[in-house]
C-alpha cells in the first residue's frame, strides 16, 4: 500500500502528480508493481531509483505535486528525524493512476484457476441471456482504453446510460476498472481474456 495526504489524491488521479520521493531505508515497491492507495484506487510504479537530494530538479518537484524544489525538500525534511542533506539518498518513484481495481475483490489478479475461468464464463453467459453484449463491450474497452463512455456507447450503437450500467456489471466481476474518463480491462480481465482466447 502507498499512502498520500488527501491533497495529493485528485492530482494523482488526474495525472498532475506522477512522482513521489520517499525516505525509506529500503524500497517498499518495485517497478511495474501495482499498489493500493486508499481511497483513490491503484497506483502503478513506472520508475524506481535512488537519487541524492542534490540531484532533485524543480521539474521533478512539480511532478511530485510541489510548486518548487524547496517546498519538496521542506516536506521531506519533516518526514524523518534524520537530517536531510544534499548527499542524502532518497527513493524517486514514478507513478501512474491505475484505476479503482482494488475496490473489487480479485480485480488485481494476474492469474486465474480453471475453476475461476469457468465461473466467469458462466456469469458472462447469464449476463448475455437476454442479448449478447459482454464480449463486444470488453473488446471495445480493450481497444479503446480511457475513452469517454459516451463515445464507446456510440460505437456500439447503445444509449450511454445503459452502456454504463452494463460496464458496472463487468466491474463487479472484476473484469474492468473505471477512471475519471473511460475504463480499462483489469489485470483479472486481461487474464481471463488471454485464457479464453487460447482455448
Amino acid at each position: 500500500m502507498l499512502l498520500f495526504q488527501k491533497r495529493f489524491h485528485e492530482p494523482l488521479m488526474s495525472g498532475a502528480v506522477t512522482m513521489t520521493f520517499r525516505r525509506w531505508p529500503r524500497s517498499r515497491v518495485r517497478c511495474g508493481g501495482r499498489y493500493r492507495c486508499h481511497p483513490i484506487g491503484v497506483l502503478e510504479v513506472t520508475e524506481l531509483s535512488q537519487v541524492a537530494v542534490a540531484d532533485i530538479s524543480d521539474e521533478e518537484a512539480r511532478r511530485a505535486g510541489f510548486s518548487a524544489r524547496d517546498e519538496l525538500l521542506a516536506y521531506m525534511e519533516g518526514a524523518s528525524d534524520e537530517p536531510l542533506t544534499p548527499a542524502t539518498h532518497v527513493w524517486r518513484i514514478g507513478l501512474r493512476h491505475g484505476g479503482d481495481g482494488d475496490r473489487v475483490e480479485g480485480a488485481l489478479q494476474e492469474e486465474l484457476s480453471a475453476d475461476e475461468v469457468r465461473d466467469i464464463t458462466a456469469r458472462l453467459a447469464r449476463l448475455d441471456a437476454a442479448a449478447c453484449w459482454t464480449r463486444a463491450t470488453l473488446a471495445l474497452i480493450g481497444e479503446r482504453p480511457r475513452v469517454a463512455a459516451s463515445q464507446l456507447a456510440t460505437a456500439l450503437e447503445r444509449e450511454t446510460r445503459l452502456f454504463k450500467a452494463d460496464v458496472v456489471k463487468l466491474k463487479k466481476l472484476g473484469l474492468t476498472q473505471s477512471f475519471e474518463v473511460g475504463y480499462e480491462i483489469s489485470p483479472r480481465g486481461r487474464a481471463y481474456l488471454t485464457t479464453v482466447a487460447g482455448t
